[in-house]
């Protein structure tokens, strides 16, 4: 296991078999979450042991192969390079209650969503902690800007990822290291009943967030493929579950799809649905993928249904579009630069 995938209680058992007194686990620990790329910077360790790191758990920082910033919002759209080759975005989005960087979670995706780049191609493989936690360190120090909240709604779907997107959680969220609450983290899901109730089972304090882009079944099957494995009806029975177990409020992601999914009725048809569950609607304007044959719904259409479900007593907000001129949509910078050296 890379060294940054282990917690401090894990690190120190490390080093006691290695013969190294506590103290040095939790100054590797310090380091290491500050973003370091050598074992050479951390310069409180003596010099024995920081070559018999370098030897035996190689830090393995990621490089930046692409880095576009928007010169209309400041967004900035990071491609990097991970130790196998292997390519992923991570993007840093400025708002005014602090900087939020959405993160992959896998390379690729085989979840097979018809309005995301990031599923072109499949899943290649699934990140490991570190490599989440180093999406967050290292646009924290390249950007040099402190980052206060985290989404997990970049490449991949996080909960078929499971064990590896919860470590990273604990190690974020640790006092000696980022220190970044849960109530500052939103995880993003297409809908894994299974893994939604895992989670439910721990109670953690983040905000969930779920992608549901249709009022039904009829119109989610042709966009989204897991509805086949759990239909929208056991999805919000999840959700249901869910917001027993841990009080926390549902977010809905919902894609705005011209002739799709952004009737007035298809607003009246969620509403139905959705009868005693505490929810959030955040409609996403629909990025254009190349690939695909869908477009974007007018923003007379957006409005409407905006209008139509909170006339029906749920929240739902717009959300701004950040990075347009960036490819800052999942997917798009990897996509493109996988075309450009093939």
């Amino acid at each position: 296991m890379n060294l940054k995938s282990m917690t401090l209680p894990e690190l120190s058992g490390l080093f006691q078999q290695m013969g190294q007194p506590a103290f040095r686990a939790k100054q590797v620990y310090t380091w290491l979450h500050r973003g370091v790329r050598s074992y050479d910077e951390m310069t409180n360790l003596p010099k024995q042991l920081r070559d018999t790191l370098t030897e035996q758990y190689p830090i393995c920082a990621p490089g930046v192969v692409r880095r576009q910033e928007s010169s209309r919002d400041g967004t900035i759209k990071y491609l990097w390079q991970l130790s196998d080759g292997n390519c992923v975005e991570t993007v840093l989005m400025r708002y005014h209650y602090g900087n939020t960087v959405c993160i992959s979670t896998e390379v690729g995706c085989r979840m097979g969503c018809a309005f995301c780049a990031s599923t072109i191609g499949g899943l290649v493989r699934r990140l490991e902690p570190f490599e989440m936690l180093d999406e967050v360190l290292f646009t924290q120090v390249d950007s040099g800007l402190p980052i206060s909240h985290i989404v997990l709604m970049g490449i991949g779907e996080p909960l078929d990822n499971f064990d590896n997107v919860m470590r990273f959680l604990e190690l974020v969220n640790s006092p000696e290291g980022m220190n970044i609450s849960m109530r500052h983290i939103s995880l993003s899901t297409c809908g894994l009943v299974p893994k939604i109730d895992e989670l439910a089972k721990r109670k953690l304090q983040l905000t969930l967030s779920v992608s549901l882009h249709a009022p039904n079944d009829a119109i989610r099957n042709t966009i989204m493929p897991v509805n086949k494995a759990y239909p929208s009806e056991e999805l919000l029975a999840a959700c249901r579950r869910y917001y027993q177990a841990t009080s926390r409020r549902i977010s809905f992601e919902y894609a705005m799809i011209d002739g799709v999914n952004d009737s007035v009725e298809d607003a009246k048809e969620l509403l139905s649905r959705l009868k005693g569950l505490p929810a959030h609607f955040n409609l996403i304007p629909l990025n254009h993928v190349e690939e695909s044959p869908l477009k974007p719904s007018s923003r007379a259409a957006v409005a409407a249904f905006q209008e139509e479900l909170e006339r029906g007593g749920v929240t739902a907000t717009v959300r701004r579009t950040l990075g347009g001129d960036i490819d800052a949509s999942c997917g798009q910078l990897r996509r493109k630069y996988q075309k450009e050296i093939k």
